[in-house]
């Protein structure tokens, strides 16, 4: 089956939101709460995987739930046109649990969360010898709120 291109409508997005709440959520709880039967949930969700839009079910878990850990988000600027082999070698560092690219004074930015202060430190170290990195600016996570 191929798809040409496909744009959700507002049915999608509410299905999409609502997984994003419960991911484990029934077809019937999801078709109840939208007001849709449950054949339609199954052909929307079947198409949202189809085409991409879903990539899969995932297990999100309580930011609490591993206190012991060290937070940070570190905005990252890139030198010149180095910013894919910049980005690659950052994804090679597991303790980088998310990469986006940015607008703004900064190219790139990074979500670690490390076991201990030590991991940590050696995280920023890792970052700033990876050739391209020209600057780097970061923030730990102290509670959420």
């Amino acid at each position: 089956m191929t798809i040409a291109k496909f744009l959700p409508d507002d049915l999608d997005r509410r299905i999409i939101a609502h997984l994003r709440v419960d991911g484990r959520a029934s077809l019937s709880k999801l078709a109840e709460a939208l007001g849709v039967a449950r054949g339609t949930i199954q052909n929307r969700l079947d198409r949202l995987l189809a085409t991409g839009t879903l990539l899969g079910f995932t297990v999100r878990v309580r930011d609490d739930y591993d206190d012991a850990s060290v937070r940070a988000v570190m905005m990252i600027e890139v030198t010149g046109k180095s910013t894919t082999q910049v980005i690659y070698k950052l994804r090679g560092i597991t303790e980088i649990r998310t990469l986006h690219t940015t607008n703004g004074n900064w190219d790139l930015v990074a979500d670690i969360r490390a076991a201990s202060l030590s991991d940590f430190d050696r995280v920023l170290r890792e970052v700033r010898m990876i050739d391209g990195v020209a600057n780097s600016e970061t923030s730990l996570l102290l509670s959420t709120v």
